[in-house]
């Protein structure tokens, strides 16, 4: 996948029927692809691609979370491209580093949900945001999990219970779409 790809991707998703939040989101993102051939690298210091893993069970009622050690906030799992244009591949990776899961089934090859947030300026990098496209993720609440040093913890959360631990915008998002999805 490159930067075409990724673009594709992206104007099929801001074609669908987006929150107006998202649809800025993902304009903004459009635009920040269109103008930074750099875009899947970290030291592209105004922003970058991540890919992130929205990881469900079978029946969509619960989500896999990490306690993030940097942010100190529950977050769903994901990480940067690093030079990795495929930005599934990149989730799945994630995925599977951060939790120790191995059995992980990619839903849908299309982006779940795309999310542009500003990360805090740490240890001599500035601030710079996270252009994040967003997989779900199926896979199974019983594998056992393997806590990574990226992480206090992790834990299977029922979707009711996400908010309760973080309540940003774009974890409630994600959880109207999971319940929408499963009321289809």
């Amino acid at each position: 996948m490159h930067r075409t790809d990724v673009l594709k991707l992206l104007r099929r998703h801001a074609a669908r029927a987006l929150d107006a939040h998202e649809a800025e989101m993902t304009a903004d993102t459009i635009r920040f692809v269109e103008a930074h051939a750099d875009c899947f690298l970290r030291s592209q210091l105004s922003g970058h691609l991540t890919g992130s893993a929205w990881i469900v069970d079978p029946a969509r009622t619960r989500t896999l979370l990490t306690h993030h050690r940097k942010l100190d906030k529950w977050l769903q799992l994901g990480g940067h491209a690093d030079g990795d244009s495929d930005l599934r591949a990149v989730a799945l990776r994630e995925a599977r580093e951060e939790s120790g899961l191995t059995r992980l089934r990619l839903v849908a090859d299309e982006p779940f949900d795309v999310d542009r947030h500003l990360i805090p300026e740490r240890k001599g990098v500035p601030a710079h945001f996270h252009y994040d496209l967003r997989f779900v993720i199926e896979a199974d609440p019983a594998e056992p999990l393997a806590i990574s040093d990226e992480s206090h913890d992790l834990a299977w959360v029922e979707l009711d219970r996400v908010t309760q631990l973080n309540s940003e915008e774009s974890m409630a998002r994600m959880v109207r779409k999971t319940r929408a999805w499963r009321a289809q």
